[in-house]
């Protein structure tokens, strides 16, 4: 593996990856580091989790002046939370030199943004739509742009942004450098590499890599109705400190955390119908332990790079191996164990068998847990509780009574009665869930993407351009 100070990184930068705790590259930045900072046009195929963020973030803060006045370069993304997230982890790079990220995004008052924009960032991260209603308004201008990185690139597809992303495109310098992440390289990312990249290196990092060795990965049998019951009895057993639950759709996210407020479990649901300072409100209350349990969508979960995330469950089986490996990379991060539990219907085994073959890797069968078994797992954690207080609380102002209550009752009887008090005992409060259909499973893209010399006679002026340019050898590397 190779380290941090192998890669030639200016003191300044190598200051703040040394104080973000990062050491040793994971396989997308070692192989994509250099090629940036060599200027290289690239495509990085690469899932949430494999540290891509500082593979691109690096190359942009090492190749920026520090007052420049103007736009040296933006990350679009596909959400509101990524721009956030990215833009925070490319701040800590910056930091030491003095580059500075600025996230703009929908759901946050323009103004404020256009206040921030005066100060002049170097670097701006934004979703789509939020970065053109910017450049119609004529508060960002990209035509001194040097580089421009694509996150997320499938998402965006997904979700109807290629357009805009194009639009956007079209307004940089012909002679800018463009780094594409995304998971997977469909005909029409192809495409888009092809239109607006010039010869670019391709840097794969396969699903087996990414299926982290640090989080144990299982899988339960049910049936649709048993798994709000079982979801339960597995907190219960398992007592995580942090779990993020995966439902299929909003309404399932609605529900879900509804039914788990109601027996007595602390948890918040985020979607994409939520309000950003809704959105902001939860994250907030997740990260800080107020909130242990957090419910949420595929798509309202990404860019969530939450730090001591202990259990993923996925309460319905995602629709393709892509979203499975993004929903498991919550956990097992920096070292630290995770284990993430799917739940799969008789009707949905085919779905989890395409899962494994993808990333393989077989998955455990583990029976489903018993209220027996939920509530000895709810005593455990009772008796670790108390033996932490004893072992790590001053209860010298507490022997008095203790002495006192000694002498009145048996210390058996005594200590049953403190246990049964922090046992949190199955709670059976009646729950509906509307069932959700499972969706028809999409096998994962095997997308092979050469370099080769690109020809598109539909390019229009910019494609034309770029390879006229190439031909006559006018960009060098």
């Amino acid at each position: 593996m190779t380290t941090f100070n192998e890669l030639g990184l200016s003191q300044p930068v190598a200051r703040s990856i040394s104080n973000m705790g990062f050491e040793e590259a994971t396989p997308i930045q070692e192989q994509t580091i250099p090629l940036a900072m060599d200027g290289r046009d690239l495509i990085g195929q690469a899932h949430t989790g494999t540290g891509k963020t500082a593979a691109f973030g690096i190359p942009l803060v090492e190749r920026f002046a520090i007052n420049p006045g103007y736009i040296q370069g933006i990350v679009i993304t596909p959400t509101r939370e990524l721009a956030v997230q990215v833009a925070e982890e490319l701040n800590r790079i910056g930091q030491f030199k003095g580059i500075r990220t600025l996230p703009i995004y929908g759901g946050q008052d323009i103004n404020r943004q256009i206040n921030a924009l005066r100060k002049n960032p170097q670097i701006i991260v934004g979703t789509p739509g939020r970065l053109m209603d910017h450049m119609r308004r004529k508060t960002v201008r990209l035509h001194q742009v040097k580089m421009v990185v694509l996150d997320e690139a499938d998402e965006m597809l997904n979700m109807g942004f290629i357009e805009d992303i194009e639009a956007i495109l079209q307004e940089t310098p012909e002679e800018r450098q463009t780094l594409l992440f995304s998971a997977t390289i469909p005909r029409p990312i192809q495409a888009l590499a092809q239109r607006f990249m010039l010869n670019p290196e391709v840097v794969r990092i396969n699903v087996k890599e990414v299926t982290v060795s640090n989080t144990e990965q299982y899988y339960l049998e049910l049936q649709e109705k048993q798994k709000f019951d079982v979801l339960c009895r597995l907190l219960d057993i398992q007592s995580p400190s942090s779990a993020i639950i995966f439902g299929r759709t909003k309404r399932r996210v609605d529900e879900l955390y509804e039914a788990l407020n109601k027996r007595g479990y602390s948890a918040e649901g985020i979607h994409g119908d939520l309000t950003q300072a809704k959105r902001d409100s939860v994250l907030r209350q997740f990260k800080e332990g107020t909130v242990e349990v957090l419910a949420a969508t595929d798509v309202a979960a990404r860019g969530l790079d939450i730090s001591g995330v202990t259990h993923v469950y996925n309460f319905d089986i995602p629709q393709d191996p892509d979203s499975y490996v993004h929903r498991i990379g919550r956990t097992g991060r920096l070292g630290k164990p995770g284990q993430a539990v799917t739940f799969v219907t008789p009707r949905e085994i085919s779905l989890l068998r395409i899962i494994e073959s993808t990333a393989k890797r077989k998955i455990t069968r583990i029976p489903a847990p018993t209220i027996n078994e939920a509530i000895i797992g709810q005593q455990r954690l009772a008796v670790e509780k108390l033996l932490r207080v004893v072992e790590e609380e001053d209860t010298v102002q507490y022997k008095r009574l203790a002495e006192d209550l000694l002498e009145k009752t048996d210390s058996v009887a005594l200590l049953s009665a403190a246990l049964k008090m922090l046992t949190k005992e199955p709670d059976l409060t009646p729950v509906q869930l509307t069932e959700e259909a499972p969706l028809k499973m999409k096998k994962a893209r095997n997308a092979k993407f050469e370099q080769r010399g690109y020809r598109r006679e539909n390019n229009g002026p910019r494609g034309v351009n770029r390879r006229r340019d190439r031909e006559q050898g006018k960009r060098s590397r």
